[in-house]
């Protein structure tokens, strides 16, 4: 027996139903009001508790969401629309792992957005 995925992520909020409409509208996250439960697509997850004194986040923060995405330009640029800073640094980006930005919600919790990299050819 064994766990087969993540079932949630549960966070405190000053403002529950308007950040659930920002990850909703800007990030494509949730559901609508009323419905529960969010159908994501099969794909890689990183789960990697972090040395406390790591500075790859915010050392006054106790987490950081990463969001896997399918086309990280499309998506940036869709953000900077929205007047959402985006965070790019060539660093961040590997070949064989995939591409990063980093945002922040309204509330400053910090979001790592993913494009993993194509899987090789079989």
């Amino acid at each position: 027996m064994a766990v087969t995925g993540i079932g949630g992520f549960f966070f405190r909020s000053d403002n529950p139903e308007g950040l659930a409409e920002w990850y909703l509208t800007h990030l494509g996250v949730g559901a609508p009001p009323g419905v529960f439960i969010w159908n994501q697509q099969a794909g890689p997850t990183v789960f990697a508790p972090f040395k406390a004194d790591s500075d790859y986040f915010a050392a006054d923060k106790r987490w950081m969401l990463n969001l896997r995405v399918d086309d990280l330009d499309g998506l940036i640029a869709s953000l900077k629309a929205a007047g959402i800073d985006v965070l790019t640094k060539a660093e961040w980006d590997a070949p064989e792992v995939g591409r990063f930005a980093r945002i922040h919600d309204p509330e400053g919790n910090p979001i790592e957005l993913w494009e993993p990299a194509a899987a090789p050819p079989a």
